[in-house]
């Protein structure tokens, strides 16, 4: 995971300095890029633990189309409590445009098209899906970050390049990477194709104030041989979270960050 140390250096070297929503103030460069090939292992930072468990819980949620923290797939992580009402309900955040976009005609199941769009019309340039409802952002508990994601098929290959307009480097963009990752792993799976290129496209990419101690930590740490994923040939919507493997993952120590909300 060089690239991910990559950006830190670059962020920490090239940023300036920004105020933001959180009143934390951050350290913050527009418009990078990275790019991960899944056909050299899995995407998960070896220098530091992520929780990959989270990760597939998240995904998953999303994928069902869930908006409630309450649902049963987040019992193992928080990582939306702070967010949630009372009743834990977020509004039509991910899952919900995933799955639901609404329409005149009721509702478009994005994901659902595009992989029919992936296996019946590969060389399109419309295997779009994206989050960003601006009709339905006012009623969102946080707007999507993560916002927009597109597919690429070519010779067998399934790559796919995300788009996110904010990035939070330190908590946020390691669990996005392995996130995304294993969402094209997924989507190629049930399309019959290998996994390929995994392109991270950011926005505004930061680094909290309160986030430096601790990613100067990281950086000083050299990073290891990437994790692998297997996933039960199953079809992608009946896929459980006891269907998913990680393999040969040695991390090295966990590092508190403080999340802003």
């Amino acid at each position: 995971m060089k690239q991910y140390l990559d950006l830190v250096k670059h962020v920490l070297e090239n940023g300036e300095q920004r105020t933001d929503r959180t009143g934390t103030g951050t350290i913050s460069c527009f418009g990078l890029q990275n790019k991960y090939d899944l056909r050299q292992g899995f995407p998960l930072l070896t220098t530091k633990k992520v929780n990959f468990a989270a990760v597939v819980r998240e995904l998953l949620w999303f994928l069902r189309g869930s908006t409630n923290i309450n649902d049963d797939l987040t019992q193992h992580t928080s990582i939306w409590d702070a967010w949630a009402n009372t009743e834990g309900e977020l509004g039509p955040i991910y899952g919900y445009q995933w799955r639901s976009w609404p329409s005149e005609d009721g509702h478009i199941d994005q994901i659902a098209n595009v992989i029919e769009q992936i296996k019946t019309n590969p060389d399109s340039r419309r295997l779009i899906v994206t989050a960003w409802n601006v009709a339905d952002i006012p009623k969102m508990a946080l707007p999507p970050c993560h916002m927009m994601f597109q597919f690429y098929v070519i010779n067998g290959r399934l790559d796919l390049q995300l788009y996110q307009r904010s990035a939070d480097i330190a908590v946020g963009v390691p669990f996005n990477i392995a996130s995304y990752a294993l969402l094209n792993i997924m989507i190629a799976q049930e399309c019959g194709l290998t996994p390929g290129i995994f392109t991270h496209t950011f926005g505004d990419a930061h680094i909290y104030s309160d986030h430096l101690e601790g990613i100067n930590a990281q950086l000083k740490r050299e990073p290891g041989p990437l994790p692998r994923v297997t996933i039960a040939k199953k079809p992608i919507f009946d896929l459980k979270f006891e269907d998913f493997e990680l393999h040969d993952y040695v991390h090295q120590g966990f590092i508190k960050f403080p999340v802003a909300v």
